[in-house]
């Protein structure tokens, strides 16, 4: 799909009170003992006003191999969320290794018809850059059920977890932009710069396999497009051989603006280490003089900032703000793309 141009911006209709909000096992399975997270994002969804229930494969316990089942059944339950016009929001329930079994079996024209949110991260950003090269959908990497809302959620100070709370209503409700996201005090800025474009990104080992399937982003999404990625696990090499998978790719150079998320559980980057991330990422970036935002909370590393990708935003990193210019849903009466 390298060759083809990106589709129109594709966004969800905005939800409302009563509407169905459904958690589905779209990678691993759900181990026994994580059943309360998925009991606590249910309830906290409630509190937002919505409907919740739960996917059938969302079964604790249920697995196979790495999976919550076979790719196959995973896209017949997320085929059928899809086609329900009753679901209006689809909520991961966790990351894992298995979006990449089904990427060919997802029903792309029941997402033209009736576009929803999909919430998720890790392994969930795989399916937000397939289906926004496929038909130009908004990601909303973001939270999910077991790590995320029923997990670090519950760790963070009360008056965090009101302000998410309220932050991801917001990006779920509202037609218009959200405008400055809550920063934190590990934000960094590793190069400065002011820019604004489309927010594209996600976990990087699965935004540079990606770009090797049939399904990969263009290379003319990433003009003047702030990208955004984090990292778990692996080795500090890893992320420097994948940022230069980036460059030889040309998308380096064709990025305005670049924001990088807390890494987590990643080998070489402890405390004290050397190279440190943001000499990795300078490293390979050399000339190309645009502005760099750190250790943004974003990803495996405690409760998600959403980062919606394909809409507009604002990157400031001298200020240390990132803000979303554009809303990543759109009016109830809406149907098919917007601009």
């Amino acid at each position: 799909m390298t060759g083809s141009a990106l589709p129109q911006l594709l966004r969800p209709r905005a939800l409302k009170p009563g509407d169905l909000v459904v958690i589905a096992a779209l990678s691993g399975g759900l181990p026994a003992a994580y059943e309360p997270n998925v009991q606590r994002t249910v309830e906290l969804f409630e509190r937002m006003g919505f409907r919740v229930r739960r996917a059938p494969l969302l079964e604790a316990g249920r697995s196979r191999w790495w999976s919550a089942a076979t790719p196959a059944e995973i896209a017949g339950e997320l085929n059928g969320l899809l086609r329900d016009p009753e679901v209006r929001a689809i909520v991961a329930s966790d990351g894992g290794q298995t979006a990449f079994g089904y990427l060919d079996l997802i029903d792309v024209e029941a997402i033209r018809a009736d576009p929803k949110p999909i919430l998720g991260y890790s392994d969930i950003s795989l399916l937000h850059l397939v289906l926004h090269a496929r038909t130009g959908l908004v990601g909303f990497h973001a939270d999910m059920a077991v790590p995320g809302f029923g997990g670090h959620w519950q760790s963070a100070p009360v008056a965090r977890q009101a302000e998410l709370e309220k932050l991801y209503s917001r990006l779920l409700t509202d037609t218009e932009a959200i405008g400055a996201l809550p920063a934190s005090p590990s934000w960094e800025c590793w190069r400065p710069g002011r820019v604004e474009g489309p927010l594209i990104g996600g976990l990087i080992n699965r935004i540079v396999l990606a770009q090797a399937t049939p399904f990969a982003l263009p290379l003319e999404a990433f003009d003047g497009a702030v990208l955004f990625w984090e990292e778990l696990g692996g080795l500090a090499s890893y992320v420097w051989s994948y940022l230069q998978v980036m460059r030889h790719s040309g998308i380096l150079d064709r990025i305005a603006g670049m924001v990088v998320g807390v890494p987590r559980e990643i080998s070489g980057l402890e405390p004290g280490a050397s190279p440190t991330l943001s000499e990795i990422v300078l490293d390979v970036l050399g000339d190309r003089d645009i502005p760099v935002l750190g250790n943004v909370d974003l990803g495996h590393a405690g409760p998600n900032l959403p980062m919606p990708v394909g809409i507009r935003v604002g990157l400031d990193a001298q200020q240390r703000t990132l803000s979303l210019l554009e809303p990543a849903v759109g009016p109830h009466a809406m149907t098919g793309p917007v601009s």
